[in-house]
């Protein structure tokens, strides 16, 4: 199964390629700007050095949050239309799933993810690595960091990563002292979202390009206007 998969939840966007669970190829985007103007070139570039054409796309995976509600509409959108000019399935992976498993080494590990989600909040979760899969800890969501940091099993290690972490180290410190872990990794994850995809389309649980809904846990400000 050949796989589009791509990200634009934060500054960190990414697309990329997969056969199965196979990096065919991918390409990192690090900006601030509008995604509008970058993801179909990307896409375009991707499937140029990969000698594909779009038509030979067996299905879509989309990171479809939490993150940017800008970066969220444009890169769901532009799957949509992918997915409806194909008649393609469409598998939605959490941004912050993604963003643990790319610290997946081993069972019994836990794995939090943290964007900055502005106006004081986070979005937020824990993991734990079980036998090729991630289970919920503790549940994602927006939070206020100190309340979601008190919810964190203290006795543990537990690793981070995400934006959040730029933030929140100091705070994430103070609560776990020397149980916390802040391996490096790159911020990309269109690989991961192609992985978790892949999985959700193997058991037939994609969904049509009508079905694909974004993530959120909060408004946003233009709804919030209203």
């Amino acid at each position: 199964m050949i796989i589009l998969a791509i990200d634009t939840t934060t500054f960190a966007g990414s697309a990329a390629l997969l056969e199965n669970t196979k990096l065919l190829s991918e390409i990192n985007i690090h900006t601030a700007s509008d995604y509008s103007e970058r993801l179909l070139p990307s896409i375009h570039l991707l499937l140029e050095v990969s000698n594909m054409k779009i038509k030979e796309i067996d299905a879509f995976a989309v990171a479809i949050g939490p993150g940017s509600f800008t970066g969220m509409r444009i890169g769901l959108s532009t799957i949509k239309s992918f997915a409806y000019a194909s008649r393609k399935l469409i598998a939605p992976v959490s941004t912050l799933k993604a963003l643990a498993l790319k610290l997946y080494r081993s069972q019994g590990r836990l794995l939090c993810p943290i964007i900055d989600a502005k106006k004081g909040e986070i979005y937020a979760a824990l993991f734990e690595s079980g036998k090729k899969k991630l289970k919920e800890i503790i549940a994602q969501g927006a939070y206020s960091p100190d309340y979601f940091f008190s919810l964190l099993p203290s006795h543990r290690v537990i690793s981070f990563i995400g934006n959040g972490i730029e933030m929140y180290r100091d705070k994430i410190v103070q609560y776990l002292k020397d149980k916390a872990r802040f391996p490096l990794r790159s911020p990309f994850i269109a690989y991961e979202v192609g992985l978790l995809g892949f999985e959700l389309l193997r058991y037939n649980k994609g969904v049509s390009f009508q079905e694909l809904k974004p993530l959120y846990f909060r408004k946003s400000q233009a709804e919030e206007r209203d």
